[in-house]
C-alpha cells in the first residue's frame, strides 16, 4: 500500500509533507516494522518534516506532533498516549463532543482502577516487611506496580496486575541480593535453597536471606493458587523452575564479578536472556492466558 506514495526515485513523494495528520499516521505506521525497507523509509522521512513544521503549527498541534516524536503510540503506554490526545481533542473541539465525553469517562474509570491496584499492591509491600529490613532496602513501589500496568492492560486484567507487580518486586529485591548485599559465601546457599524449593523453615540461611526466601516462596504459591481456582491448572512447577532459573544466573553474574571475569559477549547475552526477568514475566503471563487450553500449556 505505501508503495503508493512513493515516486520514480523510489522515495516518498514530497508534496505528502504538507499533510500534516497524513504524515502523523505514517510515522505512528512506521512503528510496526517488522524489517520492512520501505517503513524505515517512511520513518526517516515523516520524522524529519514533522520536526521541521512544529515551530509553523499552532500550539494545541505542536504539543500533538511532539509527543508523537517522543513517545510512538505503539511502544508507549495506552493510557499516557489516550490521555495526552484526548487534551488534543478536547482543545481541538473547544469542549467535549459525545466521543470525547464516552473517552473521558472510560480514562477516568480506569484512573480509579489503577489507584486502587495500587493501593492494594503497597498495602501487600508493607504486610510483607521487606521494606523495614536495611539489607533489602529498595523501596520503589510505584515503579514495580508500572511495569505490570505496561504489560497487562485491561479491566480484565485487574486482579493480575497485581500479582504481576508482586513478581517484578521480587525480579527487583533478588537481583540486589546479588549484586550488592549476599557475600559469596551466602549466595550459592541461598541459590541452593531456591532450587530446592523447600519449606523456609528448613533452610539455615542469614536472617534477610532467610526473609526474603520466605515471602518469595509464600507469594509464588499464592500466585499458583489463584491461577489454579481460575483457569483449573496448577503452574507452581513452571514458576518454581523460572526463579531457580532467575538465580542461576544472578550466581553467573556474581561469580564473574567477584573474579573480575569478563565474558564473551556471547556469553554475557545467552545468561542476560534470563537475568533480566523476562521470563517471569512471560510465565505469568502464559500462564493466566493458557487456561485449559492443553496446546498452550505444553508451550508454556
Amino acid at each position: 500500500m505505501l508503495g503508493n506514495f512513493i515516486d520514480e526515485t523510489g522515495e516518498f513523494r514530497l508534496s505528502l509533507s504538507k499533510d500534516i495528520r497524513g504524515m502523523l499516521s505514517l510515522h505512528e505506521a512506521s512503528y510496526l516494522n517488522t524489517g520492512e525497507e520501505i517503513l524505515y523509509k517512511a520513518k526517516e522521512f515523516s520524522g524529519k518534516h514533522l520536526k521541521s513544521c512544529i515551530s509553523n503549527s499552532e500550539p494545541n498541534l505542536a504539543r500533538l506532533i511532539t509527543g508523537a516524536l517522543e513517545h510512538p503510540y505503539h511502544i508507549s503506554l495506552q493510557q499516557y498516549k489516550a490521555r495526552h490526545y484526548l487534551s488534543y481533542r478536547q482543545k481541538l473541539l473547544g469542549g467535549n463532543g459525545a466521543i470525547e465525553e464516552l473517552a473521558v469517562m472510560d480514562f477516568s474509570r480506569s484512573e480509579q482502577l489503577y489507584l486502587k491496584e495500587l493501593k492494594e499492591f503497597t498495602n501487600w509491600w508493607r504486610r510483607l516487611g521487606l521494606a523495614q529490613n536495611r539489607e533489602l532496602a529498595r523501596n520503589q513501589v510505584l515503579k514495580w506496580y508500572s511495569w505490570s500496568t505496561t504489560i497487562l492492560q485491561g479491566p480484565h486484567f485487574s486482579k493480575y496486575r497485581v500479582q504481576m507487580a508482586k513478581v517484578v518486586t521480587f525480579i527487583y529485591i533478588l537481583d540486589d541480593i546479588y549484586d550488592v548485599v549476599g557475600s559469596l559465601d551466602e549466595l550459592p546457599l541461598f541459590t541452593e535453597a531456591i532450587n530446592k524449593w523447600e519449606h523456609p523453615s528448613n533452610n539455615s540461611l542469614p536472617d534477610y536471606m532467610r526473609m526474603c526466601y520466605a515471602a518469595l516462596h509464600d507469594t509464588t504459591n499464592e500466585i499458583a493458587n489463584i491461577i489454579t481456582k481460575e483457569h483449573g491448572w496448577n503452574p507452581i512447577d513452571s514458576l518454581k523452575r523460572v526463579w531457580a532459573a532467575l538465580c542461576n544466573s544472578f550466581m553467573v553474574e556474581a561469580k564473574w564479578f567477584a573474579a573480575k571475569h569478563i565474558p564473551t559477549t556471547d556469553d554475557y547475552l545467552k545468561n542476560g536472556t534470563i537475568s533480566t526477568g523476562a521470563r517471569h514475566r512471560s510465565a505469568l503471563i502464559l500462564s493466566i492466558r493458557a487456561r485449559n487450553n492443553e496446546q498452550d500449556r505444553r508451550f508454556y
